[in-house]
């Protein structure tokens, strides 16, 4: 026999009975076969093998080439089907023997196989175009333009995990309709296609008496095996926005263009991306995926199909399930998850952290030693199957390959089998069980159900008359909504199945009726988008958290409802309640931006980005705020740390944007901008709430001389407005997901009259001259929040400077009495009898931080240090230690002023307003002492 050497120059002679191909023959009698039967002085055998008997294979970028070449001479067909058989025979005999004899790893194999196969199928379109467009004509797009023919491939070819002895699964189609150039007979494209097709069938598929290439499967194409074999892009596109059904979801997960240029390529993935990826997370995948292998199962059953690797329980088919069971819910989000890999989408499981690193190691030590077996049952005898033998000659042959015993083989097949199987379980469940049934409360569901039927069945849970009349209306009232707006079939049929298990749970819980109608509250905001509702369908860990959350706050449970993207949030409640340290929170606002796809990188998924950001880190926080994890003082960190993350990354984004137009400002770049940026109220004073607004004033150290550096100059002041024009745009225009913060300029110099931007300088010289007294207040809580680290040093001295001034104590004292008074008659709600509002009320919130605000304007000429914090507690601490005030009224005030702020956030949780029933008349009484005290000689 001949043989190739090292360089396949010189072969060398070989026998049968050379140990490696003794070995092989035993192994597989397909290569036995191609050896004794291929091959002659001018058709060399491509087993090459080195002097110590390791097998050399060609490149897999080689394959394509290669068969041009053998191809460039043939014109006719029965020869060009000769080649192209005799040459897969030959280059899959190299690839079993590797494969059998260990030498190539599985990946390697797997590039190998489908290399082959996409080298296969070019040639053989390639070969043929030319032929059929001298018969026909050349097919022509609107451009006079030839079209040319495009080929999906699907499935494990699509991936580019081809197995030995697999099916092709193929989709055809074309760019346009029209009709070939044919100057006596033009054909209409389609006609000219089909033709084509035909050809590629015959070419790959045709039984000859060298066998075949592939066997190539068209079902996966639009209407299956009733439609067209081919057909255009427009056709393609409106019959799955159309008519696709979940599985060929599934399908197009793994499509991908085979032998096509870049643009082409890109062209598919748009069109095929919006019916494979929903645009939010979409858990209706799971029950499609469940279904689809369920049937699987069932067929196999039928067929009495047993021992198999593949569609079994645990096999093969159970980790691409898996995979794509992500890919399918998160794909429209996380765009790394749409690849046509396998181990690519697994890489992105682990790294997102959507399985765990040990489950996805598992999961592909499993799927490789599972595929191993696969190959070396196919390479046997070239023959497609997944099924163990039951044959004493295939049982030793196959455990040979793995140096094992035939049971101590079954063995591992079936603990690795075993071990996919319970993460498939874990991941997507199994229709079989129903663990979750409602029982009777599915009744309450019904279209036709009697009032009476539905308190019956709720007064068998439990429920007097009145809570069941009052539950009941609320589902029936939601019922008959969904009826009106409902999303079609599939949102109905998964609200069917979520009302009962909700109403199910909270019809354990004392206050029912409450939690039952916040809940139903956000349902009737997601109702219309079925991709919610699936996910709380399929997901009892999100379900709990939601009524969790819902009956601790009403408004968390609002909170999601307007922001029904956070539910995602909800399924993983240890991530729910890890809270991120403060300094954190810019890293995770960067990594929601990093997700943004290259391609999607405009101004509004950036402010979607932010806008999701900050809900989700927000909806953290109020967990562990609920949870009683977190105490109040630290929940206003939190919210603090979190916005000014927000500022820096969207002052950051304005920049970005401004700059790349327009240019920088002379001595500027990202990291020294000449701008700061000063919060003011809860944000300055570190007590941030979970709706406060932003109170801020930008400044700049900039002399406004000259010009931006870009290719549309603008002059420095009008560029330092159009940045913050920009920032305000930022924040404050809504999108989808809402605004991201509201924002109050009006404590900037003249208020809104005045500049956006303020240079410091004419800052100074306005709180000098001009600020009114309430001004100098505000300026007790204001502290730079962004900007550089010279310009925000430069703020605080002046800020310092400006409180620490000598000031008519009688005339100050008398201007900030007036201006509480003209707040609280402005603001104080009076609703009820024995009410108190918490913040304007006599002896509330508002009058301890004014005054804490009169004790540092009075007295930080004398004591500096009392300018130090922007804080109330800790400027009131600062007062006890430098005995402005006894040591005692401060620590009085300071725990007075925290438990209000607790009621009042409680009462904002609840969506209560700052009106309590709770009359705090100790604590009142002690903060009007204290202002009778310190504002005696004003006060009447």
């Amino acid at each position: 026999m001949a043989e190739l050497n090292r360089a396949v120059s010189e072969p060398i002679v070989m026998t049968l009975s050379s140990p490696l191909l003794e070995k092989l023959a035993q192994l597989s009698p397909f290569i036995a076969d191609v050896l004794a039967h291929e091959g002659g002085a001018d058709e060399p055998i491509t087993i090459a093998l080195t002097d110590d008997e390791t097998l050399e294979l060609i490149a897999p970028t080689d394959y394509l080439p290669r068969l041009q070449q053998a191809l460039a001479e043939v014109s006719d067909e029965a020869t060009a089907q000769r080649v192209l058989r005799r040459h897969r025979k030959q280059w899959f005999a190299a690839l079993a023997a590797a494969d059998l004899t260990g030498q190539l790893p599985l990946r390697d194999m797997l590039e190998h196989l489908s290399a082959a196969a996409d080298a296969f199928i070019i040639a053989a379109r390639d070969w043929l175009y030319p032929r059929f467009t001298e018969r026909y004509g050349t097919p022509l797009d609107n451009d006079g333009k030839a079209q040319p023919l495009w080929v999906l491939g699907m499935g494990k070819l699509g991936g580019r995990e081809l197995n030995f002895s697999s099916d092709i699964d193929l989709i055809f189609c074309y760019p346009e309709r029209g009709e070939t150039d044919h100057p006596r007979k033009p054909v209409e494209t389609d006609v000219f296609f089909t033709k084509l097709v035909q050809g590629m069938m015959s070419l790959l598929d045709a039984l000859t008496a060298d066998g075949r290439v592939f066997r190539v499967d068209l079902r996966l194409r639009p209407f299956g095996q009733s439609g067209p074999v081919v057909t255009s892009l427009a056709a393609l596109e409106y019959y799955y926005q159309e008519q696709g059904r979940d599985w060929e979801r599934y399908a197009m997960v793994k499509a991908r263009l085979i032998g096509a240029d870049k643009a082409s390529e890109q062209a598919f993935k748009d069109l095929l991306r919006p019916f494979v990826y929903r645009r939010y997370i979409d858990f209706s995948a799971i029950d499609a995926l469940r279904k689809m292998k369920t049937l699987i199962s069932q067929e196999t059953k039928r067929q009495g199909v047993q021992n198999n690797i593949k569609l079994g329980p645990g096999g093969i088919r159970e980790v691409e399930f898996i995979a794509q069971t992500f890919q399918l819910i998160r794909g429209g989000q996380q765009r790394q998850l749409q690849t046509q890999s396998l181990y690519q989408a697994y890489q992105v499981i682990a790294e997102q952290e959507l399985l765990p690193a040990a489950a996805v190691r598992e999961l592909l030590a499993s799927y490789e030693f599972l595929r191993r077996v696969e190959h070396a049952l196919q390479e046997y005898n070239d023959e497609q199957t997944q099924t163990l033998p039951d044959d004493h000659a295939r049982q030793a042959a196959l455990a040979a390959v793995f140096g094992q015993t035939w049971q101590a083989l079954v063995n591992d097949i079936q603990q690795a089998m075993a071990r996919v199987h319970q993460h498939f379980q874990n991941v997507i469940g199994d229709n079989d069980s129903d663990d979750e049934d409602a029982g009777a409360l599915q009744l309450l569901w019904q279209d036709m159900v009697e009032d009476s039927t539905a308190l019956d069945v709720l007064h068998d849970y439990g429920l007097d008359k009145q809570r069941a009349q009052l539950i009941w209306q609320h589902v029936n009232e939601l019922r008959l909504e969904v009826r009106k707006r409902g999303s079609g079939p599939r949102g109905r049929k998964a609200m069917a199945k979520l009302v009962p298990v909700l109403v199910q749970r909270c019809l354990q819980l004392a206050d029912a009726e409450v939690v039952l109608e916040r809940v139903f509250t956000l349902l009737r905001r997601i109702m219309s988008r079925t991709a919610y509702v699936e996910l709380l369908v399929e997901n009892l860990g999100a379900r709990e958290q939601l009524v969790k959350l819902c009956r601790a706050s009403s408004w968390i449970a609002q909170h999601l409802a307007n922001f029904p993207i956070l539910l995602d949030e909800l399924i993983d409640p240890q991530h729910l309640y890890e809270l991120p340290e403060l300094t954190d929170y810019r890293a995770i606002i960067d990594e929601y931006l990093l997700r943004i796809p290259e391609q999607e990188d405009d101004l509004e998924a950036q402010m979607n980005a932010l806008r999701q950001a900050r809900q989700s880190c927000q909806l953290k926080i109020a967990a562990a705020d609920i949870s009683g994890a977190l105490p109040l003082m630290k929940v206003s960190d939190h919210l603090s740390y979190l916005a000014e993350a927000i500022i820096g990354a969207v002052v950051h984004l304005a920049w970005q944007q401004l700059t790349a137009r327009h240019g920088c400002p002379p001595g500027c770049s990202p990291s020294r901008m000449g701008f700061a940026v000063v919060a003011y109220g809860k944000l300055g004073g570190l007590e941030l709430s979970y709706s406060s607004d932003l109170d801020l004033v930008f400044i700049t150290d900039s002399d406004y001389q000259g010009e931006t550096d870009g290719a549309k100059p603008l002059e420095v002041q009008q560029f330092y407005l159009r940045l913050a024009q920009r920032i305000l745009h930022l924040f404050t225009t809504r999108t989808v997901i809402g605004t991201l913060y509201e924002v109050d300029m009006r404590l900037r110099p003249s208020g809104k009259a005045g500049l956006l931007v303020t240079r410091l300088s004419t800052y100074a010289s306005y709180l000098q001259e001009d600020a009114w007294t309430w001004e100098l207040q505000a300026l007790v809580r204001a502290r730079p929040v962004f900007g550089d680290q010279e310009l925000c040093a430069a703020f605080q001295q002046l800020r310092q400077a400006q409180l620490r001034q000598s000031r008519n104590v009688t005339e100050l004292a008398m201007q900030v009495v007036e201006m509480r008074e003209k707040m609280r008659s402005h603001k104080e709600q009076r609703s009820e009898q024995h009410s108190f509002d918490l913040k304007q009320g006599v002896g509330g919130i508002t009058d301890i931080e004014f005054l804490v605000q009169y004790l540092v304007l009075r007295f930080s000429t004398e004591h500096p240090a009392l300018t130090t914090y922007t804080d109330n507690v800790r400027i009131l601490e600062q007062a006890g230690q430098l005995e402005v005030m006894p040591a005692a009224q401060a620590q009085q005030l300071t725990e007075i002023y925290i438990r209000e702020r607790e009621w009042l956030h409680q009462l904002a949780l609840d969506d209560r307003g700052s009106l309590t029933h709770q009359p705090f008349a100790d604590e009142r009484s002690v903060v009007a002492k204290a202002w009778q005290e310190w504002f005696a000689e004003v006060l009447h």
